[in-house]
């Protein structure tokens, strides 16, 4: 038998339930994998709630990225081997002891990476990836407002345009944010919880505004992040989990600035494509250029747990559960 979390009913985290099941049989193109640490993400609360997957029928097992080890192999599978270290994202159900992945979906976990850094990376990391390399590629001298700058996809976001040769304004909720948002490399970190912060931006940027803001953090900074940009400014808004903001003019957008909502899946649009990204990722880990917060790590019969505290943004950094 395997346990694994269960929700039957959308709703609170209360509906996150550990059970057990039967072991999971590899089919054509798949392996089973012994989870080792499963990422928990703010993806994972709109699944719980009801917000995302609404195609698919209840009972089912949260979770989509984490990292482990291959147990077995079904017909056709060559990418991998049986024994393989392993990490994968967008793999529904993560949230077991064992799980079923297709094989094209994991990727080799180098010697140098722990199975908690790749669980931690392949979610958020890529993400940020995405973010700073392809949706909006930073240059040199850039000046980026990031969100949430001491959370998982912002540290990470933040090291990344450090990386390209940018400077970083960090935005964080609390002052028990500020260290975690400076360790991540921001240059200038903002204290504010309320949504407006555009003047302190302005006011950092001598009135110039910003090149990109990277904003996943709902409809409230919405307008004040619109506000932040410099002329042909970008703003990367993410994170429907959090809410939409309301509906624009498009004609009443200011600065001829650009607008866009990034895609996880267009990053990674090829197995070679996820490879090369997570490699990337893994490399600047085994080069000590890119650093993995491990904010908090939970049994899995604390899923529930995992997720108040994810949604309470009082945590910092990745949070796993270790089955």
């Amino acid at each position: 038998m395997s346990k694994r979390i269960l929700l039957s009913a959308h709703g609170a985290p209360e509906q996150l339930h550990l059970v057990d099941g039967p072991d999971p049989t590899a089919g054509a193109g798949e392996a089973v994998v012994e989870v080792a640490a499963a990422g928990v993400n703010f993806m994972d609360i709109g699944v719980r709630t009801g917000m995302l997957w609404r195609d698919t029928p209840l009972p089912l097992v949260p979770g989509v990225e984490g990292a482990g080890r291959v147990l077995s192999l079904g017909p056709g599978v060559s990418d991998v081997h049986v024994g393989q270290r392993v990490a994968w994202v967008y793999a529904p159900g993560s949230y077991s002891r064992r799980l079923v992945v297709k094989a094209s979906s994991l990727v080799p976990t180098p010697d140098s990476i722990s199975d908690e850094t790749a669980a931690s990376l392949m979610m958020q990391g890529i993400t940020a990836s995405h973010f700073a390399t392809e949706f909006y590629p930073v240059q040199p001298g850039d000046v980026a407002l990031v969100h949430a700058a001491a959370g998982g996809v912002g540290s990470l976001l933040t090291q990344i345009v450090k990386l390209r040769g940018g400077t970083v304004i960090g935005r964080v909720s609390s002052e028990s944010k500020v260290a975690a948002a400076r360790e991540a490399g921001a240059d200038h970190v903002i204290v504010e919880a309320g949504g407006e912060f555009a003047a302190k931006v302005r006011d950092l940027t001598n009135g110039a505004g910003v090149k990109v803001v990277f904003d996943g953090s709902g409809a409230a900074t919405f307008d004040d992040s619109l506000a932040s940009l410099g002329r042909h400014g970008v703003l990367c808004y993410y994170g429907p989990v959090l809410g939409a903001p309301k509906p624009i003019n498009i004609a009443t957008l200011p600065r001829s600035v650009l607008l866009g909502f990034p895609t996880f899946a267009d990053h990674i649009p090829t197995r070679e494509a996820l490879l090369a990204r997570s490699g990337q990722l893994f490399d600047w880990v085994a080069q000590g250029r890119l650093k993995v917060n491990i904010g908090r790590r939970y049994p899995l019969a604390d899923a529930a747990r995992a997720h108040e505290d994810l949604a309470s943004r009082a945590t910092t950094g990745k949070l796993l559960l270790v089955p």
